[in-house]
């Protein structure tokens, strides 16, 4: 059988105990009952003292179990006090670690709270962003769909003014071929102009006139277009050895040299204004 004194101290110690419950095991408690033990057995040996008397040999051991008493409360009493200080111990650092959990839970649930909280506006983000990209999407094929357009016009443009500037490269080079013809004769009749040569302006002259008369619409005055006209119909009036009637009025070369130059200009103006528009664009 266990001890009563054993028995009454593990009657006052809960039977379920958290584990800090369980470190804050009340040694002050035990101590307590221990001492209450001691004080029996004391009570019992004082009584058995009164007796000393009469049977003094016979209560002996009572004074060995005293004793062992007292050694067992010293003992448990420097248990008791080597408990307290585990159990400070103890409590101390569930305290801290309480601290240091509670504030981390703290920590992590202000984080999850943020997180969330972003979370949700870069989902909000997301959604303006694809719309933006689909209107940027659309904006972008209607631009390529103008650019297109933009780049068949201006390789038209580029086309036409090549052909143009090509044209006039050539009309103006016609022109100074037959000024370099009349100049040669500046100043005196076309009757001493070569045949074949006069020939060759007129064809020039009657070519530039038709194909560019657009162009010449302000360049020329109505004079100088029938003096043109008059030269271009009948270049070989001017051929025959004895002078007629029509050469006695016929153009002197200064006329058709003046006529040749005017268009000539024209069209070298004409050229330099396209080329600075090419330019330009």
């Amino acid at each position: 059988p266990k001890p009563f004194w054993r028995q009454a101290w593990r009657a006052q110690i809960p039977h379920e105990r958290s584990p800090c419950q369980q470190a804050r095991f009340d040694a002050g408690t035990m101590a307590r009952v221990l001492a209450k033990c001691a004080a029996l057995f004391l009570t019992a040996a004082h009584s058995s003292a009164l007796s000393f008397d009469v049977a003094a040999a016979k209560n002996r051991p009572v004074s060995k179990v005293i004793t062992l008493l007292k050694d067992m409360m010293k003992q448990l009493e420097k248990e008791a006090e080597e408990d307290e200080e585990i159990y400070d111990k103890m409590a101390c650092w569930c305290e801290t670690n309480d601290k240091e959990k509670t504030k981390s839970i703290a920590d992590a649930e202000a984080r999850i709270e943020d997180l969330t909280t972003k979370i949700e506006e870069l989902t909000a983000a997301s959604a303006r962003l694809n719309t933006e990209i689909k209107n940027h999407e659309k904006e972008v094929a209607k631009n390529q769909e103008a650019l297109d357009k933009a780049t068949a016009i201006r390789e038209k443009q580029l086309a036409e003014f090549n052909a143009e500037e090509k044209d006039l490269l050539e009309s103006i080079s016609a022109l100074k071929a037959a000024v370099t013809v009349l100049s040669k004769h500046h100043g005196g009749s076309l009757l001493q102009i070569p045949r074949t040569h006069m020939m060759s302006v007129a064809a020039t002259l009657q070519y530039q006139l038709r194909k560019h008369s657009s162009l010449l619409q302000g360049a020329l005055t109505p004079s100088e277009r029938r003096v043109a006209a008059a030269f271009v119909q009948a270049p070989q009036d001017y051929f025959d050895a004895a002078p007629t009637f029509k050469q006695s009025y016929a153009p002197q070369s200064g006329e058709i040299f003046g006529i040749l130059r005017q268009m000539k200009e024209t069209f070298e103006s004409n050229l330099s204004a396209s080329q600075k528009e090419e330019m330009a664009n």
